[in-house]
């Protein structure tokens, strides 16, 4: 009984895949809500490399997924949708084996890498999930796309590390976080889905309060706004005018050449959450 329920829920899955959206859009998921948007670079003509999903796995756990296929290697965008569809079926297998969420999240992980590296074409892409089970979350993350959680007060809770050199430099202090946007190698990452080293990090269980928030987003956000600024915009305000501020403030910036302040076009997802 508890496997049909599973199934029920997993078919009510969102998954967006290479999208480009015009605006954010909203759903009920699990005890709380979410609103996501996905859209490709204003300055390329070439499919959005970015794929996102919510997946629910019975009725108080589920995962919020993002890819993030490389750009400018091949198939970015072929890498990004095919870790999430691993996802998916790795979830199927779980409920079909009765196995746990987390089984299914690091096997997911597993079967993406191979599958990627078996296309030969040299792709790869970021893969950050964040595990929900009733007001706990457990994040694991491939890559640069950033999982954070704030309060309601701006309090940072989690923040997930970059896989990238620039990412070990803020961790440890030697780069300040605000020269991190503008630094010539930010783009440069360690650690990817599709390569024979690849690195899963599990970070720890954290427990979500009501008025928490809690973003993934690809480097699309975070390269063109300061952590302030995206702590600022979401810690507090209804679900809909959060995923709105987030994407006026980054399509601002992407269109923005002139300042000083950091502008990156790139593809943007991002998905957001309460309980």
């Amino acid at each position: 009984m508890v496997a049909v329920l599973k199934e029920k829920n997993l078919q009510k899955s969102i998954l967006k895949c290479q999208m480009d959206m015009d605006e954010p859009e909203y759903t009920e998921f699990l005890k709380g809500k979410s609103g996501y948007f996905s859209r490709r670079s204003p300055d390329k003509e070439t499919p959005n490399e970015d794929s996102l999903a919510l997946f629910p796995f019975d009725r108080q756990s589920g995962v919020l997924v993002i890819a993030d296929g490389l750009g400018g290697q091949p198939g970015g965008a072929v890498a990004s949708k095919l870790a999430i569809e691993c996802l998916e079926t790795a979830l199927r297998n779980a409920i079909d084996k009765e196995e746990s969420l987390r089984d299914a999240i690091l096997n997911a992980f597993e079967m993406a890498n191979q599958q990627i590296i078996a296309l030969g074409t040299g792709s790869a892409t970021t893969l950050s999930i964040v595990e929900i089970n009733k007001d706990i979350i457990r994040p694991y993350h491939v890559g640069d796309s950033v999982i954070l959680l704030t309060g309601q007060r701006g309090k940072i809770k989690f923040q997930s590390v970059p896989h990238s050199p620039v990412g070990y430099a803020v961790e440890s202090g030697i780069l300040d976080v605000n020269d991190a946007v503008h630094h010539e190698q930010r783009h440069l990452i360690s650690n990817a889905v599709g390569t024979k080293d690849m690195r899963i990090e599990i970070g720890p269980e954290v427990k979500m309060s009501a008025r928490d928030t809690l973003l993934i987003a690809s480097d699309g956000l975070f390269d063109n706004l300061y952590e302030d600024e995206i702590v600022s915009a979401i810690r507090v305000g209804k679900i809909d005018k959060v995923c709105n501020k987030l994407l006026d403030l980054a399509d601002q910036r992407m269109r923005d050449r002139e300042s000083e302040l950091p502008s990156k076009p790139d593809d943007l997802s991002y998905l957001v959450f309460r309980l």
